[in-house]
């Protein structure tokens, strides 16, 4: 069952009667509870203050804190995507997209944001070994970073910013761990010049 069908189900079990609430809104709630805490020590009771719901509204819509961590977990990648696509989008070499893509988690990884931490990264210290199916979904999301990760570089090689001898899938990886590393470093307080400076270095791997 994938997070589309999940979220689909939410919407659709109370069909036939009027929304008590915004959707989008609960999620983007229920997922700042989530990024911060990590789904264990996240409760309902966590989640209706967050949220403003009942309990029984949000068992009557999600089923349990599982299915809010899913539905919000969709919606988390859903916009977090949009926003990214954006900024690789303005940028016009291939290693300016590379670029883009990693200062795009590097400007979440300090300050106010840096503390919220990523639900993703959470998701997969909370999820590796107790939960499959939502394990998958984590899985998944690395592995379209990953993969967009390897486009852009051979995007660079093509248009000549990037050195051919560079390997697309190693590099790939390897900023794989640098940007959710970054996620992790960011709850402990560093500061934008130090995540800044560090995404230069890493930057070094596309010469």
């Amino acid at each position: 069952m994938t997070v589309a069908t999940l979220t689909s189900e939410a919407k659709t079990r109370s069909r036939g009667r009027p929304r008590e609430f915004d959707m989008d809104a609960a999620l983007d709630s229920a997922l700042r509870v989530f990024s911060e805490r990590g789904y264990h020590a996240t409760s309902i009771s966590d989640l209706t203050e967050a949220m403003g719901l009942a309990s029984g509204s949000i068992y009557k819509a999600f089923k349990d804190k599982r299915g809010v961590f899913l539905a919000a977990f969709g919606r988390y990648r859903q916009l977090g995507r949009r926003r990214l696509e954006a900024m690789i989008a303005s940028a016009e070499t291939g290693r300016d997209k590379v670029s883009q893509m990693v200062m795009y988690y590097t400007e979440l990884s300090y300050g106010e944001a840096g503390r919220k931490g990523c639900l993703v990264v959470g998701g997969a210290n909370d999820f590796a070994l107790l939960d499959e199916e939502a394990a998958a979904h984590i899985v998944t999301a690395f592995a379209a970073d990953e993969k967009l990760m390897a486009d852009l570089i051979r995007i660079g090689q093509a248009d000549g910013t990037i050195s051919k001898t560079v390997d697309p899938a190693a590099a790939a990886l390897a900023f794989l761990c640098f940007t959710k590393g970054q996620r992790v470093i960011g709850k402990t307080g560093r500061s934008r010049e130090e995540m800044v400076s560090a995404a230069g270095a890493a930057m070094k791997l596309v010469t």
